[in-house]
């Protein structure tokens, strides 16, 4: 059964960062693209950034470019989510999903995390 597992979520300050962590049991890692997507309160769910198997694609939805970074280490089976200067706006439920398909990853991904709350005070 594939799992993603994410971690890294918690309070943060407005102005602040945070760095979540996906761990993935597909293998090889490096044959999947990943990615992350938001789910606010009464809002549906937005895609935040995904990134190529091997690394060299990304891509940021408008809203979080030049404030977040997506990398990924497949020696760990592993995607990560910068998040720098983050505004109260970036509270949300963020899930790691993945697919074999980069493109995919954008709106239709094959495999889901259960989610990692981030919640920005300001």
């Amino acid at each position: 059964q594939v799992q993603l597992v994410e971690s890294g979520g918690g309070l943060v300050q407005a102005g602040g960062s945070l760095r979540l962590s996906c761990a993935a049991s597909l293998s090889p890692f490096s044959w999947y693209g990943a990615g992350w997507h938001r789910q606010a309160p009464g809002k549906e769910r937005e895609f935040v950034a995904s990134i190529s198997g091997n690394g060299d694609n990304t891509e940021y939805a408008d809203s979080v470019k030049g404030r977040f970074t997506i990398t990924r280490d497949n020696a760990k089976n592993t995607v990560y989510l910068q998040m720098n200067s983050v505004q109260p706006e970036d509270t949300a439920v963020y899930s790691c999903a993945a697919d074999p398909s980069f493109w995919a990853v954008r709106s239709m991904a094959s495999y889901w995390g259960q989610g990692t709350q981030v919640t920005v005070f300001s």
